[in-house]
C-alpha cells in the first residue's frame, strides 16, 4: 500500500470505518481532531497496520453497526481511528448503547478534550455505555503539552487532567497514556498518574496500533 501511494500506481483501498487489530475491533468514525500532535501518524501516513484510515465521509450509526456485525466476537469495540471520536459524541453513545445491548464491551481512546468541545461534563453521559477509556496525557506540564500536542483550546493540559479525574467517577477502567517523545518526562507523568489514581501506559514514539 505504501508503494502504491509513493509511486502513484493502482488504487488506494477505501478508508476503513472498522478494522481489526489482534482481537479488538477499532472504529474510525472521524478524521477531525482538536490536537495537532507532532508525533501523530496523520503527519506521515494514512495507513495503520495495513488499513487506510482516510475517510471519504463520516459513517452513520447504521454504517458502523453494519461494519461491527456481532460485537461479542471481539474482546472489545474501540472508538479510536484517525481522529478524536468524542467530536461525534451522539454517534459514540448510540453505537456504544447497541454494542452493550448485544453483549459487547466498549473502549474509547480520546485526547481528553471532550468537556472542552461541549462546554459541559460529558462523562456522566458515558456511564454504563463505556467499559474502559484511554486518555492521552502526553506531557508532564502545560508548556510541554502545548509544544507537543498543539491543542485547539487554551488551558487544555489542565482540562485533560480534570477529564481524567471525572472519568474515574463514571467509568470503571481509566488509564492515561503518554508517547515517549522528546521532552516528555515519563517519571513525572507517572507521578501525575499516580496522584490521579489511574494507570499509565507509555507508548513508543514509532508504534501505532
Amino acid at each position: 500500500m505504501n508503494a502504491k501511494k509513493l509511486f502513484r500506481f493502482g488504487e488506494m483501498p477505501a478508508g476503513k470505518i472498522a478494522y481489526k487489530i489482534r482481537d479488538s475491533l477499532y472504529l474510525n468514525i472521524t478524521n477531525r481532531c482538536t490536537s495537532k500532535c507532532v508525533f501523530c501518524v496523520r503527519n506521515t501516513t494514512d495507513i495503520v497496520k495495513g488499513h487506510n484510515l482516510r475517510l471519504a465521509h463520516e459513517p452513520s450509526v447504521e454504517d458502523l453497526m453494519d461494519a461491527i456485525g456481532d460485537p461479542a466476537r471481539y474482546r472489545e469495540i474501540v472508538f479510536c481511528g484517525y481522529g478524536e471520536p468524542l467530536l461525534r459524541l451522539d454517534a459514540v453513545k448510540a453505537v456504544a448503547a447497541r454494542v452493550k445491548q448485544q453483549g459487547g464491551k466498549v473502549r474509547i481512546n480520546t485526547n481528553g478534550h471532550g468537556n472542552l468541545i461541549y462546554k459541559r461534563n460529558i462523562l456522566p453521559e458515558l456511564q454504563g455505555l463505556v467499559d474502559s477509556i484511554s486518555i492521552s496525557l502526553d506531557a508532564q506540564d502545560e508548556e510541554t503539552y502545548r509544544r507537543l500536542c498543539k491543542p485547539a483550546f487554551d488551558n487544555a493540559f489542565h482540562e485533560v487532567i480534570d477529564f481524567i479525574g471525572e472519568a474515574k467517577l463514571c467509568i470503571q477502567d481509566v488509564q492515561a497514556t503518554v508517547v515517549a517523545a522528546d521532552g516528555v518526562d515519563i517519571d513525572k507523568c507517572r507521578t501525575l498518574a499516580d496522584e490521579l489514581g489511574v494507570k499509565l501506559r507509555v507508548r513508543r514514539l514509532d508504534r501505532v496500533g
